[in-house]
């Protein structure tokens, strides 16, 4: 009898037990590389991914801005506002950003409809999911794309997040910082076991512009029952990626970057 109510259960979305059995990939800043968010997927399907989510900046820099935001939609990936998903949705100055990436977020809006807008603007800026949070830079400030990766800011984020795991984007660089009581640690990881009583900041690098001098595409695979996180690293044709900025007319420093992962 016992067998059969459980067989029941898992036939129905409120079961609850379906969250203990999730393998979430953990993509950020896609930036518009169709090619990288292409790998990245693949790559967590055949891992055993069966939710997506995303810390942001969907579009920007790259060339493939419509076709990854379609992407997001058909794999129904749950996304925060990045800072270039902002602006590529709105009509504020850019004067504030680089000279690459106020002319890349530039040409990103002209290639957006109205419901890419739409979708972009809708975006939250903080997503609480199961027993972990997305934002793009800090639950500090979220709309202020504030960089985290000095003590200070990784304090005034702490005093913010509740749930044990935080994932966050922005800077491109994968890294980690755990916070044990009053004592907080900066580590790079390959692999992170969850342990209770624990608060884990988890940069998960980015799909489509990594800036860690490894070119390869970076995102993060959360297993919730083994309560573990893997980075993953992603060979994708850069070539290709590299190609479509130039035919786009986009700063040639977004191509060559993306050779080096810097």
């Amino acid at each position: 009898m016992q067998a059969c109510i459980v067989s029941l259960l898992f036939c129905f979305d409120f079961n609850p037990f379906r969250s203990f059995f999730m393998k979430y990939a953990i993509l950020g800043d896609i930036h518009a590389n169709l090619e990288a968010l292409n790998a990245v997927l693949a790559d967590a399907k055949q891992e055993g991914a069966n939710r997506y989510v995303c810390t942001g900046d969907i579009v920007g820099y790259n060339a493939d801005p419509k076709a990854c935001l379609q992407k997001a939609k058909e794999m129904e990936i749950s996304s925060v506002q990045g800072n270039h998903d902002y602006y590529a949705a709105h009509h504020d100055s850019v004067e504030s950003f680089n000279p690459a990436a106020r002319h890349s977020i530039s040409w990103t809006r002209k290639q957006l409809g109205i419901f890419d807008r739409k979708y972009l603007r809708q975006l939250p800026m903080i997503l609480d999911i199961e027993n972990f949070t997305l934002v793009h830079s800090s639950l500090e400030s979220p709309n202020r794309w504030n960089y985290v990766h000095k003590k200070r800011e990784v304090e005034m984020h702490f005093r913010h997040q509740f749930n044990p795991v935080c994932f966050f984007g922005h800077t491109h660089i994968p890294m980690l910082f755990i916070q044990k009581q009053d004592h907080i640690e900066h580590l790079r990881f390959d692999s992170i076991q969850i342990e209770k009583g624990a608060k884990y900041l988890i940069n998960v690098g980015s799909v489509g512009q990594p800036r860690d001098r490894d070119s390869r595409a970076c995102y993060l695979l959360y297993d919730l029952q083994k309560e573990i996180v893997q980075l993953r690293r992603v060979e994708y044709d850069i070539k290709t990626t590299q190609k479509k900025i130039r035919a786009a007319g986009l700063p040639f420093r977004n191509a060559l970057r993306l050779a080096t992962g810097r």
